[in-house]
């Protein structure tokens, strides 16, 4: 299908609301069809060819225009973009391969990922330079304006953004530095993108929690009050911090699907035990080799898939005698494939990476 390219007029410093959501709600509207990854798309749109226009931004797709030559765009005052996702956690990709310096400020990534007043997404992530020897450098702004550590799924769409800034087809690995450390992703032959994540991080000092050590210096199946109920919880870093409950005190199987993770989720990400806060993670277990999770991202709430936590959850599992060392994780954004090997004691993450649409925002 012809690539998409979309340019959104959109203020990132004193945007008419009304005006605003307005274009936003066309646009978005729009948009659902013309995702290159959606059945829709190729149901409801055989010839995309037209323009959308609003009081502050217009839609433009054409079959002529390609990939390349919208990313190749070098344009004073305007950051083209790719929009991607890794099972619905969807992030804004920004070529920033000529500096070391994010192209937008945190309080830009903020507005440009609210949902009702700017494109909408769980986060900036940014394509710099290597250091230290690595291939390329990922940041990240998370939708709230902080900056992670790094991020599972952010780092397969970031794998699949490279392979297509460089016009790379087929099997292709690349050393990614993050602020978690060394991360080895692969683009697979089927298209889907496997991720060396490297060791899990079990110390309670350095995951950070102040809750004490339990088991060998880690926080496994412990006991953590939160608003007066009492959770069992297990503590892993995978270069960021994430607190993982299979139920709380006395409990049998835990039924995510019928918790309230807007309610419940700030109270576990701001509890006074998690120094750096925490992205929590409840999970309900099928068999040793299938788990569900729901997750509540630190910086992003809710959202469909974290593979950092899809990761964490199995390792936490493992820990809690709850099921084996390759599982498959159910997210509400789809599935993730995680083996956490006894060989090399890293954890390797397999899942799909896809375009949404292209766009342009002027800064």
């Amino acid at each position: 299908m012809a690539a998409i390219a979309a340019t959104i007029s959109l203020s990132l410093t004193s945007p008419n609301r009304r005006s605003l959501s307005s274009s936003i709600s066309t646009f978005r509207s729009a948009s659902l069809l013309l995702q290159p990854n959606s059945s829709r798309s190729i149901t409801n749109v055989r010839n995309p060819s037209f323009r959308i226009s609003a009081s502050s931004m217009s839609i433009e797709a054409a079959e002529k225009t390609s990939r390349t030559s919208f990313l190749d765009r070098k344009e004073s005052g305007i950051l083209h973009f790719v929009k991607y996702h890794g099972l619905g956690n969807d992030f804004i990709m920004v070529d920033n391969r000529d500096s070391m310096e994010p192209r937008i400020t945190p309080e830009q990534a903020l507005k440009l990922c609210d949902r009702n007043f700017g494109i909408g997404a769980d986060g900036v992530i940014f394509a710099m330079p290597g250091t230290n020897g690595t291939d390329y450098t990922m940041r990240i702004f998370n939708s709230d304006g902080s900056e992670p550590e790094m991020c599972g799924n952010g780092i397969r769409c970031f794998a699949k953004f490279i392979a297509e800034l460089d016009n790379l087809h087929g099997r292709q690995s690349f050393t990614i530095h993050t602020g978690a450390g060394l991360i080895v992703p692969e683009i697979q032959d089927d298209g889907k993108v496997r991720v060396d994540m490297g060791e899990p991080i079990l110390k309670a000092s350095d995951v950070p929690t102040k809750l004490p050590a339990n088991k060998d210096q880690s926080v496994v199946k412990s006991e953590l009050d939160v608003d007066g109920v009492t959770w069992k919880v297990t503590c892993v870093s995978m270069g960021n911090p994430h607190c993982i409950t299979f139920g709380t005190k006395g409990s049998q199987n835990l039924q995510v699907d019928g918790l309230n993770l807007a309610e419940i989720g700030p109270k576990f990400e701001h509890h006074e035990m998690f120094p750096a806060r925490t992205n929590t993670e409840f999970v309900q277990v099928f068999s040793p080799s299938h788990l569900k999770m729901r997750v509540w991202e630190r910086g992003a709430g809710a959202t469909l898939a974290c593979g950092t936590g899809a990761c964490a959850v199995v390792v936490a599992a493992v820990l809690e005698g709850q099921a084996g060392r390759n599982c498959t994780v159910d997210l509400p954004g789809g599935p993730l494939e995680i083996e956490w090997r006894e060989e090399d004691n890293h954890i390797y993450m397999t899942g799909p990476a896809e375009v949404v649409f292209y766009g342009s925002v002027p800064l």
